[in-house]
């Protein structure tokens, strides 16, 4: 569960990002976070990771206050998480089997237990067959299969996807789009900030808008309501 509550986000600079944002969302839920460009939806985002910290109010994720978590912490906590970047952030000279196991070998799993878990990951994304090859051998919408599974081989409650398929071209996007599916009907909340229209409005789920640092709309089965 996420819950944020009377959430600001002011920058040094001056720039009001986040102004006042009550909101929650339920375990297992499918969240799209959608608004126009500047409307503060990385923020929005990466507050929920600890990436950025409000300047004031609470955002509980878990059962953890983030907003008050200290700096040591932090690491312990984002294991908690599955996040997924649109750049993909794999480590260019480890496999792909490896780029998975290193989220599980940080926590210090058992070997057993990491080769399993990683082959079963690797499957669920249909890359069992590729998993010694290095991420330059893969193609954009391969790397982000990986990334995804790195995100989920922790079994996290909650996955995090910033702009997944912002680098993809439209078939790899539904494929992206299948995954992140299965990922949420086997229970897990999936939080989803996308610029992607066409996916909004056709696989429906509860839509949140920011505008100018507010929540504007919360629907759910909500249309993307934009033009890109």
């Amino acid at each position: 569960m996420i819950e944020m509550q009377e959430v600001y986000k002011k920058y040094p600079n001056g720039v009001s990002a986040i102004n006042g944002i009550d909101v929650r969302i339920n375990q297992g839920e499918f969240v799209y976070v959608v608004g126009p460009s500047g409307a503060g939806k990385s923020t929005f985002i990466k507050m929920m990771y600890r990436e950025e910290v409000p300047t004031s109010g609470t955002i509980t994720l878990n059962g953890v206050n983030v907003a008050k978590l200290k700096n040591t912490k932090v690491p312990q906590f984002r294991r908690q998480l599955g996040v997924v970047f649109q750049d993909f952030k794999l480590l260019p000279t480890l496999t792909v089997y490896e780029n998975v196991a290193f989220a599980l070998e940080v926590i210090e799993a058992q070997p057993k237990y990491i080769k399993k878990r990683v082959m079963e990951v690797l499957d669920l994304v249909n890359l069992k067959h590729k998993a010694r090859m290095l991420p330059t051998e893969l193609s954009g919408g391969e790397q982000q299969r990986v990334s995804i599974a790195r995100s989920i081989v922790n079994s996290p409650k909650v996955v995090i996807a910033d702009e997944p398929t912002g680098n993809l071209d439209p078939d790899t996007s539904w494929e992206i789009m299948k995954i992140f599916e299965e990922i949420n009907n086997r229970g897990t909340t999936v939080v989803m900030a996308t610029h992607n229209k066409e996916i909004v409005n056709t696989i429906k789920h509860r839509v949140i808008a920011i505008e100018g640092g507010k929540i504007a709309r919360d629907e759910q089965r909500g249309e993307y309501g934009y033009e890109n």
